[in-house]
């Protein structure tokens, strides 16, 4: 019972201190929509390219509010010193980084159903596969967040952080499908795309939404799980490396 109120008692922290601010959620909500807002004026199809672009914009909304959020919250504490009271604690080094990001993960799936909410006031979105898209989603939180986690972990600076963080955000953006299918990348780039986590989130949402998917939808969410649990144990592993040993 103490655990498990150490661990909800680190979510609630962390949700008020750092996931709820508002600099982490314009970053995570303004910079998608915006990147939204110029497919649609580009591709000049109006309404009736929602549900290609859709699920695009609601990895890139998970992908930027986890990690940016992780970027804060970690790396700030371990710089302040603060991290290492929670290292002290009679609490599982696993349990209370799943405490950590607990918050990033709900926040970033919440993220993501933002533009799903917007995309339902202009097309139907009745016949999205929910069953195989909320799964999705919420892997795709999971290994956004373990990414930042593996990220915050490694530098010492915020700032740091962030630009770390774009060096795996934006060529993701490019490589996993989102907007760009990947079939139409160069041949050398093709192994690249199919080594990062986001491509199989993606390759689901985009089945899920008009049935454009590469894969069976049990692969993508399998190889997805196994993205997460090694972000997760490298991560760990480098916190007792470079903080506890």
């Amino acid at each position: 019972m103490k655990l498990w109120t150490a661990f909800w008692n680190i979510i609630v922290k962390d949700m008020r201190t750092y996931y709820l601010k508002p600099p982490n959620i314009s970053w995570g909500l303004i910079f998608p929509l915006a990147w939204t807002g110029m497919f649609f004026i580009k591709s000049g199809s109006g309404l009736g390219s929602i549900p290609s672009v859709l699920p695009g914009v609601v990895a890139v909304s998970i992908l930027f509010g986890t990690t940016s959020m992780l970027a804060v919250a970690v790396t700030f504490e371990k710089k302040q010193r603060s991290f290492e009271r929670l290292l002290l604690a009679p609490v599982p080094l696993e349990l209370l980084m799943i405490a950590k990001t607990a918050g990033a993960i709900l926040i970033g799936a919440a993220n993501g159903f933002v533009p799903v909410i917007m995309a339902a006031f202009f097309v139907d979105l009745s016949k999205v596969a929910w069953v195989v898209f909320i799964p999705a989603a919420f892997l795709i939180s999971v290994a956004s967040t373990f990414l930042g986690l593996f990220i915050a972990v490694a530098v010492s600076e915020v700032f740091e952080a962030q630009t770390f963080s774009n060096f795996f955000r934006f060529p993701m953006i490019f490589l996993c499908g989102l907007f760009f299918p990947i079939e139409k990348l160069p041949v050398f780039l093709k192994p690249l795309s199919y080594a990062l986590p986001l491509t199989y989130g993606a390759d689901v949402l985009h089945g899920a939404v008009h049935g454009g998917h590469i894969m069976p939808f049990a692969i993508d969410l399998a190889i997805l799980s196994a993205f997460c649990i090694c972000l997760f144990a490298v991560s760990l592993w480098n916190i007792q490396r470079r903080w506890i040993a």
